[in-house]
């Protein structure tokens, strides 16, 4: 690039041009995580607008839903959440213990994995939901890609919890979060971020995860699992084929 264009770039005003070394300007403020610590380290200070964003994992229930309830609890009154393919029955009394409203949520529970693609688009151009939820084992490129532009179109947050081997695979997401469980706390690695990379993981503390002693008959966790899963509400082993009270099913 000449120097005659790189002079025209630096005399655009703050924010239009987003410089590596620093975190990204967007034009329209994060939502806010909930967790101070976390909203400095990410661009617009919150969780992105309108986006993909992935939170990778070992095993579903390690805290990643204590991470997103400061979010979730904020849902205005008129819109939706909708939970699509949970790998695990969410638990009612767990999330209204929580503060989550049970009301406006929607669980949908696809067939294979085609219908489950199409069920998150559809969820994010239905244009009724505050933000969507996903799980998702695998997908290629071109398929993550047309996840984010469907939540770029839809001005909605879409995000998809997959497993933590993914990180080796690009991916068109605003954001990506690897999560790893920690003693009565997460840690959290920043892979992508519109900013320079992070030089250490971040660890939370997640005061707020749904109580595991509302669990109707969850196992204890092995020593070498830090959070017992019924912690994020996801307590059923086998995918969930009916709704639980106050959480309203959808077929995709």
């Amino acid at each position: 690039m000449s120097a005659s264009a790189l002079a025209t770039l630096a005399a655009l005003p703050p924010g239009l041009v987003w410089q590596a070394d620093r975190l990204a300007r967007p034009a329209e403020a994060g939502m806010p995580t909930g967790f101070a610590a976390l909203d400095a380290q990410l661009p617009g200070g919150g969780w992105p607008r309108g986006a993909l964003i992935e939170l990778l994992g070992d095993a579903p229930g390690i805290g990643e839903l204590g991470l997103l309830l400061p979010m979730l609890r904020a849902v205005a009154p008129a819109r939706w959440v909708a939970w699509i393919a949970p790998p695990h029955l969410p638990y009612a009394p767990a999330l209204a213990a929580a503060g989550l409203p049970l009301e406006r949520l929607l669980l949908l529970t696809p067939d294979d994995h085609a219908e489950t693609l199409w069920t998150i688009r559809q969820a994010l151009a239905s244009g009724g939901c505050e933000v969507v939820l996903a799980w998702l084992a695998r997908a290629d490129t071109a398929a993550l890609r047309r996840l984010q532009l469907a939540a770029e179109e839809s001005a909605t947050p879409l995000f998809l919890f997959r497993p933590a081997a993914a990180a080796i695979q690009s991916s068109p997401a605003s954001l990506r979060l690897r999560l790893a469980p920690a003693v009565d706390a997460l840690t959290i690695d920043i892979l992508k971020r519109r900013g320079p990379a992070l030089a250490a993981p971040i660890r939370l503390t997640i005061p707020d995860r749904p109580a595991s002693d509302l669990s109707p008959s969850a196992p204890h966790p092995p020593p070498s699992r830090a959070l017992d899963p019924t912690h994020d509400a996801l307590v059923c082993a086998d995918p969930p084929r009916f709704a639980v009270a106050g959480i309203h099913a959808r077929r995709g």
